[in-house]
């Protein structure tokens, strides 16, 4: 594999997910079976304009794979969205003998990278890392799988408060503009409604669908809400509704949070993120760039960075039936 690339930096931007540290871990040792220099970037792109950087070997990344967060860290960088800010970051890149990046984020930090392309002509990969899948061109984004187990973990155990109660439970999920989180984790772990921003189902629909579900027998629920569902401002609308709908339910509301976030990777995320993190790199070495590496039909496969951030993600359809008739 002929190249003209001799050092690659690597850098995690915005939100973490699990999986970012493997994905750390894949870049620095592929760079080092190709006998290429790896160099860690701190802070994302605020830590690339301030040329905070560390060199980078086989040996450093020992422990990571399982680990959550990152051990890069991240921040969201306002100085890098400045044309003086990107020309710091280029020339910092330069001194350090850098002529390559892998970003693994999310489609901010894509847009960083596509810009920072075309301005410089800079070659660039990215690594889908964030947890709520809401990425074009990937099945799974790093962390997505971790994060649902989370998700299915704790609602099986407030099902247990629930159930034991007879109590209806709201539990909020991140899912800003998408509700895979919501979707594939209600699903899981059986609750009786699940609320996505893809789907307005309206307050009236909501109320009598609990209302079945009373009716059927059902002594408590659980109703999962992605946090962008448009129904009601917020969960806690959510709740004065129903209460003042169905006072025979005593309401309560679990509000997830950054625990989504956190944890040791599964094993699915290990494995993808050494899969994309081998791909990255070798894509670069073979003159590639302006791509992200994502994972369709079980097949690494590159996606232009244009499309990754701007196509737009669906939630499967196949899923949105599986839900009705499991909440029948």
């Amino acid at each position: 594999m002929s190249s003209t690339i001799k050092k690659i930096g690597v850098l995690t931007s915005g939100g973490d997910s699990p999986g970012m540290n493997a994905a750390i871990r894949a870049v620095v040792r592929t760079c080092a079976f190709h006998n290429v220099e790896c160099v860690g970037i701190y802070r994302g792109y605020q830590g690339m304009i301030e040329g905070d950087f560390k060199e980078m070997g086989p040996r450093s990344v020992n422990n990571i794979v399982n680990k959550g967060g990152t051990i890069l860290k991240s921040a969201r960088s306002k100085e890098f969205m400045t044309a003086d800010g990107r020309k710091q970051a280029y020339q910092h890149l330069i001194d350090a003998g850098i002529n390559a990046l892998v970003v693994i984020g999310g489609d901010g930090s894509f847009t960083g990278a596509e810009v920072f392309n075309k301005e410089f002509n800079f070659p660039v990969m990215g690594i889908p890392g964030t947890i709520d899948n809401d990425i074009y061109g990937t099945s799974h984004t790093l962390g997505f799988d971790t994060a649902l187990n989370t998700v299915v973990e704790a609602i099986d155990k407030i099902r247990d408060t629930a159930s034991s109660h007879n109590r209806l439970f709201f539990v909020e999920v991140m899912g800003r503009d998408a509700g895979h989180i919501a979707l594939n984790s209600g699903i899981g772990a059986g609750a009786e409604e699940i609320l996505i921003p893809e789907e307005d189902l309206g307050l009236d629909r909501l109320v009598e669908s609990l209302k079945r579900s009373k009716l059927s027998g059902k002594s408590s629920s659980i109703v999962v809400v992605a946090e962008g569902d448009k129904i009601g401002k917020n969960v806690f609308e959510l709740k004065d509704y129903v209460e003042e709908n169905m006072p025979e339910y005593d309401v309560r509301v679990s509000v997830l949070g950054h625990m989504q976030r956190g944890g040791s990777p599964s094993c699915f995320d290990r494995v993808l993120a050494s899969r994309l993190g081998v791909k990255a790199v070798e894509s670069l070495l073979e003159g590639k760039t302006n791509f992200m590496v994502g994972l369709l039909n079980d097949k690494v496969a590159l996606t232009p960075l244009t499309q990754a951030i701007k196509g737009n993600t669906e939630v499967d359809r196949e899923l949105l039936r599986v839900s009705d008739i499991m909440t029948t």
